[in-house]
This record gives structure tokens, sequence and C-alpha cells, in this order.
């Protein structure tokens, strides 16, 4: 991993619908100075103070389907799981991203349009030292026979394994680890994904508004609705992993570690990180350059 802070070279913009709200958004990511994390900010809220929402796990308020971030003034952002896997899969530590709207649009359902934008944009470091939480005992929750776990490791591992009783998904396990300078494209590129049976009960819910073929893989029994099919045998616990990746981005620092999930989601990585927090002798941040190496940067 790189030893100094990056952000964004210059602006890029993308316009899309929220899955869940059905809402036309516009989203901007910009540059940010050091140690500024990543933080969304409302652009259709007239208050700043009130419009500043900082994706840390201090801020999830609900994981619903999703991961969303708010702030006490109830201004809210969902959906950021995709954006944030981008992010920390291309290894930015500072952004600040303009949102008019309460969710991050969806795209193709994956966190690749998220990539080429960041790209688009172009990524430079910043002469300050990276800190980076690294994991120095297991921590682990568990739901039914549901689990994740963070387990020390000398790299970012992430680690997934899903079982379905539709055979068109199945049982599935994908590992990968983060590096700096790239992002595994089965993995970016893996779309999110829904059964048919459960879109009527979502919408009743005000959930899935947006959302449609063009932005999901759906699965009718054991059957994959979508023409084109799949973009990757494992596409599904690929996505699962993306999701893992960029809920776990919400601790606010780049993990060094493993993380080992099965049959996990969106509450379980909330819960694991609540529980990571509350077990200070489990990690540690790390500065990845000296003083001196500050210095002469600078």
């Amino acid at each position: 991993m790189g030893v100094w802070q990056t952000t964004l070279k210059a602006d890029a913009t993308c316009a899309g619908i929220g899955l869940h709200s059905g809402s036309d958004i516009t989203m901007t990511l910009r540059p940010a100075p050091a140690d500024t994390g990543i933080v969304f900010i409302r652009s259709d809220v007239e208050n700043s103070v009130e419009a500043f929402i900082p994706a840390v796990c201090g801020s999830v308020c609900d994981v619903t389907l999703s991961s969303k971030i708010g702030n006490k003034y109830g201004n809210v952002v969902g959906t950021v799981e995709h954006l944030m896997a981008a992010l920390a899969g291309l290894r930015i530590d500072n952004a600040i991203i303009e949102i008019d709207g309460p969710e991050v649009p969806i795209m193709d359902g994956s966190a690749q349009p998220f990539v080429e934008l960041i790209e688009q944009a172009g990524i430079c470091e910043l002469p300050t030292s990276r800190r980076v939480l690294r994991i120095k005992k297991p921590i682990r929750v568990e739901r039914d026979d549901a689990y994740c776990e963070l387990v020390p490791d000398e790299a970012s591992v992430f680690e997934a394994e899903i079982d379905f009783e539709s055979n068109a998904i199945g049982r599935q396990s994908y590992a990968m680890k983060l590096e700096e300078g790239g992002f595994d494209d089965n993995v970016s590129s893996a779309r999110t994904f829904c059964m048919l049976a459960q879109v009527e009960a979502m919408h009743s819910a005000g959930l899935a508004l947006g959302g449609s073929i063009d932005n999901a893989v759906v699965i009718d029994g054991d059957k994959v609705m979508n023409e084109e099919g799949l973009r990757s045998s494992s596409e599904f616990v690929q996505h699962k992993l993306l999701d893992a990746i960029g809920d776990l981005y919400l601790l606010g620092l780049h993990v060094v570690g493993r993380y080992r999930g099965y049959k996990s989601g969106h509450s379980l990585h909330n819960k694991l990180l609540n529980a990571l927090f509350m077990e200070p002798e489990a990690f540690e941040i790390v500065s990845l350059a000296g003083d001196e190496a500050v210095l002469a940067a600078e």
C-alpha cells in the first residue's frame, strides 16, 4: 500500500436514478485536502452545516438492503456502498461528494461506473502520511448461520461465501486482495441482484422504486432474467464482496487485515464495525510514513 494519502486530480460528475428512492440524482466527486476523509455534501440542502455527512460508521442510520448514512439534522445519503467500494478499491483517501438528492445513483448496479469516473478525474498523491487501521486480534459477529469477521493479515484481503437455494446462484465463494493501483474487474463490475418474488414486497416497503433489469440481475426461481446473462460465473458472490468492501470503508480508513463473510450483508457489516470499535485492543491506527518522510515530501 502506498504511504501517501490520495485525492482526485479534478472534478467528475455523473447522473442517474436512485435504486430505492427512484429519484433523479446528479453527483460530483471533488478533490479534497489531506485528512478530510470521504465526505458527502447534500447540495440541495441550503444550510451548509446541515448538508455535511461524513462517510463513517457513526453516520450509518439504516442498513435495510443498502447502507444509508445521515446526520443529526435528518439529512441522509443512501446506497453509498458501491461508490465507497470504488473509492476503497482505487485507494482514494480524501474526496468531497456533492449530491443533490437522498441516494447515490445506482448506475448499472455495480461499482464500475464510479471506478471509471474516478479514473477520468485522475488520482494524485498528497504530501501527508496515509494512516491505516491494522487488525491486531480477531473480531467476529454472527446471526443464525451467517457471520463476518476481521482477522490479522499483512495485506487487505476480502473473502466471501454465499449459499442460495436458487440453482441460478447456489453456493459460491471468492477472494481478492486490495492493492495500490488496481481493483479486481470481476468485483468492481459485479451487479446487485434480487429475486423477482421479492420485488413486490420491496415496492410495498418503499424500496427498489428505481430498480430495473438495467441496474440489477433479477432471478426468477432458477433462472436469470437478464437477456445478456451474467458478467461472470461468480457475479453474485463478487457483488457481495463489493458490498463488503464498500461497507468496511465506512471505518474511515483503509484496513490492513482479512475480512471473511458467510451469508453476510449490510446489517452484519455494520454490526462488525461497531463491535470492532468496542474492542480498542483489537486494532491500531498506523501511519505509513514517518514525520521525516512527510517533511521531505513537503
